[in-house]
C-alpha cells in the first residue's frame, strides 16, 4: 500500500472540488477521476465552515477521511484540500492547522446587496460613508481598459462608485483575511493558494467590478489562484444551469479575459454541481483555467444508495426533509416548492419515488438543503451511514457514474 502525497497547491491546472459530507465518497470520486478526469486535478478534501457545523465534522476529519481512502486505493497523484467559505481568522486557524492548503475567502457578509438598485445620488451618499475604508475609487474614474479584441471596460463614475459601495468593504475584508492566511502559513512553512468567492449576490458581477476586485487584491499581494464572480443566469443548488447559454458563453469569455490580463488566475464556479449543460462552455471559454466546486450532489448520490438498498429509510428521510425544508432553505437560493413533489405516502412504487426526489429538480432541492438536519438526526444520520458502509460498491458505482458525466463534459471543452 502506497502512502498518498499530502495535499498541495494545484496552480493554474484545471481543477475540480469533490465535496464529501459523510467522509465516505472519495473512492467513488477517485473512480470518476481515473476514468474521465483527463488533465483535471482533484480537490478530494473540501468542506465549508457551514458544512462542518451542520455535519459535526472537524477539519481534521475531512483530511483524514480523504487521505485514508486515497491510501487504500494506492493513489499517489496530486490532490488538494479546500477550506471553503472562510469568513474569519478563527476559520483560517482551524483549517490551516488541519492541513488545508487551498483557502476560499467568502466576504459576502461585507457586500452591499442593494447597491445595484441605488440611484446615482444614493451611491454618492453611500460612498461618502465609506471614505477611510475604501480609498481606491479615484484610481479608476475616467479610466478605460482594453483587455483583448472586443473586450473593453470603461470606468464611468456610476460604475466605479457602485463597485465601491457594493464590494468596497468586502475587498478590504478579503485582503485582511488573506494577510492572516499568509502569516499562518508562513509559520508552517507551507505553500498555499487562495480563491475569492463573490458569487453569492443577486446581481451578476460586472466586468468592471471583477477587474477592480481582482486588481485591488493582487496589488495587496493576495495569492489569488481563482476568483468566482456571480455569473449571468441562475446557479441553484443541485440542479442544472438556468439561463441563456449563448449569453453566458459571451460573458464568460469576457471574464476570462480579465483573469488572463490581471493574473493569470482561474475562474471559479461555485454551486457547480449538476450544471451539465454549461460545463463544456465553461471549460472552453476559460481556456482550461477553471476551478469547479461541488458539494451537495455527493450527498444526494448517497441517498440513492438508501433508495436502492434501504427503502424504508429513504422514505423516512424524505418525510423528515419535507418537514425541515422551509427552515433549512433559508441560507440557500433554491426555487423548489414542497407542493410540487408528492409525499412518500402518495407514491407506492419505490423506483418512481427515487426518480421524483433524486432526478427531478424540486425533489433534489428538498433533499439537498436539509442534509445537515438529516445527518445530525440521532436515527437517520447513523442509518444512512450504515447503509453506505454495508453497500460500498453501489456507493462507488453511483458516484463514479454521476461525476463521470461532470468530468466528461468539462474535458470535452478542453479539446
Amino acid at each position: 500500500m502506497h502512502e498518498p502525497r499530502p495535499p498541495r497547491p494545484l496552480g493554474l491546472a484545471p481543477s475540480f472540488g469533490f465535496g464529501d459530507r459523510l467522509g465516505l465518497a472519495t473512492p467513488g470520486h477517485l473512480d470518476a477521476l481515473r476514468s474521465h478526469g483527463g488533465d483535471i486535478q482533484p480537490i478530494f478534501a473540501q468542506q465549508s465552515i457551514r458544512e462542518l457545523e451542520r455535519t459535526r465534522r472537524s477539519p481534521s476529519d475531512v483530511i483524514h477521511d480523504a487521505a485514508g481512502a486515497l491510501r487504500t486505493a494506492n493513489y499517489t497523484g496530486p490532490w488538494s484540500a479546500d477550506a471553503d467559505h472562510l469568513k474569519s481568522q478563527e476559520d483560517v486557524n482551524l483549517t490551516a492547522g488541519a492541513g488545508f492548503v487551498f483557502f476560499t475567502i467568502d466576504p459576502s457578509d461585507h457586500v452591499d446587496p442593494r447597491a445595484d438598485d441605488y440611484s446615482p445620488a444614493d451611491l454618492r451618499n453611500c460612498y461618502r460613508d465609506l471614505l477611510g475604508d475604501v480609498n481606491w475609487a479615484d484610481e479608476y474614474l475616467g479610466k478605460a481598459v482594453r483587455l483583448e479584441e472586443g473586450v473593453n471596460i470603461e470606468f464611468h463614475a456610476d460604475i466605479v462608485y457602485r463597485a465601491a459601495v457594493k464590494y468596497g468593504r468586502a475587498i478590504s475584508h478579503a485582503i485582511k483575511l488573506a494577510a492572516h492566511i499568509d502569516r499562518v502559513m508562513a509559520k508552517r512553512s507551507a505553500a498555499y493558494e487562495i480563491e475569492l468567492s463573490v458569487d453569492e449576490t443577486s446581481q451578476p458581477t460586472s466586468l468592471a467590478e471583477h477587474f477592480i476586485i481582482a486588481e485591488q487584491c493582487l496589488k495587496s499581494n493576495v495569492k489569488l489562484i481563482s476568483l468566482a464572480p456571480r455569473y449571468l443566469g441562475q446557479f441553484e443548488k443541485g440542479i442544472d444551469f438556468k439561463g441563456d447559454l449563448a449569453a453566458l458563453e459571451a460573458s464568460l469569455r469576457e471574464h476570462a479575459a480579465v483573469a488572463r490580463a490581471l493574473g493569470p488566475y482561474k475562474l471559479g464556479l461555485h454551486s457547480g454541481s449538476d450544471k451539465l449543460s454549461m460545463y463544456e462552455i465553461f471549460a472552453r471559454s476559460t481556456g482550461g483555467m477553471f476551478h469547479v466546486k461541488t458539494a451537495g450532489t455527493s450527498y444526494l448520490e448517497a441517498l440513492r444508495v438508501a433508495a436502492r438498498h434501504e427503502r424504508r429509510l429513504f422514505r423516512r428521510i424524505i418525510e423528515f426533509s419535507r418537514q425541515r425544508f422551509e427552515r433549512d432553505r433559508a441560507t440557500y437560493f433554491v426555487s423548489a416548492r414542497l407542493e410540487k413533489s408528492p409525499t412518500p405516502a402518495a407514491i407506492s412504487d419505490d423506483a418512481t419515488l427515487e426518480k421524483l426526489y433524486l432526478d427531478k429538480n424540486d425533489g433534489r432541492q428538498i433533499l439537498h438543503v436539509t442534509y445537515g438536519s438529516v445527518l445530525t438526526d440521532s436515527a437517520l444520520g447513523p442509518g444512512l451511514r450504515d447503509v453506505l458502509v454495508a453497500h460500498p460498491e453501489t456507493h462507488r458505482e453511483v458516484l463514479s457514474k454521476h461525476f463521470g458525466r461532470h468530468l466528461k463534459a468539462l474535458c470535452k471543452g478542453l479539446r
